[in-house]
């Protein structure tokens, strides 16, 4: 199982759904068609979101924005 997920709630609404079930985030991001992508620190607090936040959950695949590295030199 994975510690990410697809969300179809606004990144303020996961982090307080995280904060209420003392799940720690390692990652989150705005999704460009709405919702948001959540990776928990641990695959035991991503299946408790998952569990928590059933019905808002995104199948397959979605459209996110590109990951930029700034370069150093």
């Amino acid at each position: 199982m994975s510690r990410a997920m697809n969300i179809r709630l606004p990144q303020a609404e996961v982090v307080a759904a995280c904060a209420a079930a003392k799940v720690a985030i390692s990652a989150i991001e705005v999704l460009p068609s709405g919702g948001t992508h959540l990776v928990c620190l641990n695959i035991e607090g991503a299946d408790e979101m998952r569990h928590k936040l059933k019905k808002h959950l995104i199948e397959g695949r979605v459209k996110r924005f590109p990951f930029l590295i700034a370069n150093k030199y």
